[in-house]
C-alpha cells in the first residue's frame, strides 16, 4: 500500500532531472520501510481507515532518507544499501541540494494530512526533526572526545534514531483517533525500540555479513564513531587495554582492515558482543511492555505491531 502510494507521487517524472533523479534513486533503493510501516500499523490499531496515515507515512520515509543522504555525505560513506551513495554517484553539491528538497517534500506530504490533526502532526514532526539534528551533532561531537559515557551515547541515539520511530508510532496513532495516553505509550515504545534498533545497528556494523547488511563492516571503527560496542569495551577494559584501544581507534596510519581486525579482537576478548546483544534484548522487552500497556477494545490488533518489532530484533541488515 505504501509503495503504491509513493509511486503515484512520480518523483522520477519531475524536473529538473538533476534534482529529482537522486531523490528517486534514494527512495527506491531497497529500504526496509520500517518507519512508514510503524505509522500505518499504529493507525490500524485504532482505525480501519489506514489511508489517514499514508501522507504522514510518506513524510517520515522521505525525511528518514533525507537524513541518510546527508549522513553519508558527512561520513564520506561510499555505499548504502549495496549501492553507491548519492555524493559518490553524483557529487557533493547534488547530495546537499537533493537532500534539502527531500526535507521540503516531507513537509509537503505531511501537510496533506487530515486538517483536524494537522497542527498536532506538524508540531510532533518538527520537534522530532530538530531532535534528530541535535542527535547528529552529538554524534559528530563525540568523534572528538574520549570521555563519552554510555549514558551520553544512549541519549544521542535516542535523539538521532529513536525519536523518529517513536514519532511514527505516535502520529500513526493520532491519525487513527487514539487518545493522548495511548499515543504516548506508543511513543515510549518507539523510543525503546529505536534504542534497541540502533544498538543492533552498531553490532551489525562489525559482526554482520556485509553482503546482507548492505555496506562494508567495520565502518564505525574506521570513522572513529563512539558506538555501544566501543564504549562498552572502554568500560570493561583494564587501563592498559583501554589505552591500547583508544590509540588504535585514533591511529589514522593503520590500514583499515588491520585496524578493524585488531579492534574486533579486543572486543572479543572483553565479551563486548554478548553485552551488546543483552542490551538489545533489554530495550526490546521495554518496548513490548509499553505496547502491552496500550488499552484498546480489540487487543489482537496489537499483535501485528508486536510481530513486526520482533522481526526488527531478529534482522540481519
Amino acid at each position: 500500500m505504501f509503495d503504491e502510494y509513493l509511486k503515484q507521487l512520480s518523483i522520477d517524472a519531475r524536473r529538473p532531472v538533476g534534482l529529482y533523479e537522486p531523490i528517486d534513486y534514494v527512495m527506491f533503493s531497497d529500504g526496509k520501510r520500517i518507519r512508514p510501516v510503524l505509522t500505518l500499523l499504529a493507525c490500524n490499531m485504532f482505525s480501519d481507515d489506514v489511508d489517514a496515515a499514508l501522507s504522514p507515512a510518506v513524510a517520515f520515509e522521505v525525511f528518514h532518507n533525507f537524513t541518510l543522504l546527508h549522513d553519508d555525505l558527512m561520513d564520506n560513506a561510499d555505499v548504502r544499501r549495496n549501492r553507491a551513495t548519492v555524493h559518490k554517484r553524483w557529487n557533493k553539491n547534488t547530495a546537499i541540494l537533493s537532500g534539502d528538497a527531500m526535507l521540503i517534500l516531507a513537509y509537503q506530504q505531511l501537510c496533506s494530512s487530515n486538517g483536524n490533526v494537522l497542527t498536532t502532526l506538524l508540531n510532533e514532526f518538527s520537534k522530532m526533526a530538530l531532535e534528530v539534528c541535535e542527535g547528529q551533532q552529538y554524534d559528530m561531537d563525540f568523534e572528538l572526545r574520549n570521555d563519552v559515557s554510555i549514558n551520553e551515547y544512549l541519549n544521542m541515539i535516542r535523539l538521532k534514531t529513536a525519536v523518529l520511530l517513536a514519532t511514527c508510532l505516535k502520529v500513526g496513532a493520532i491519525c487513527g483517533g487514539a487518545d493522548t495516553k495511548n499515543a504516548e505509550l506508543l511513543y515510549h515504545m518507539g523510543i525503546s525500540l529505536g534504542i534497541s534498533f540502533q544498538i543492533q545497528d552498531d553490532w551489525l556494523d562489525l559482526y554482520g555479513d556485509p553482503e546482507v547488511f548492505g555496506k562494508a563492516t567495520g565502518g564505525d571503527i574506521i570513522s572513529g564513531k563512539k558506538t555501544f560496542l566501543l564504549l562498552t569495551a572502554i568500560n570493561e577494559a583494564d587501563t592498559k587495554t583501554g589505552k591500547e584501544l583508544i590509540k588504535l581507534i585514533q591511529n589514522k596510519d593503520v590500514a583499515s582492515n588491520h585496524k578493524i581486525e585488531n579492534v574486533k579482537a579486543i572486543y572479543d576478548q572483553l565479551g563486548v558482543s554478548k553485552v551488546t546483544q543483552k542490551a538489545i534484548a533489554t530495550y526490546y522487552q521495554q518496548a513490548i511492555s509499553y505496547l502491552q500497556s496500550v488499552q484498546i477494545s480489540d487487543p489482537s490488533r496489537k499483535k501485528t505491531l508486536e510481530l513486526f518489532a520482533e522481526k526488527l530484533l531478529k534482522r540481519n541488515k
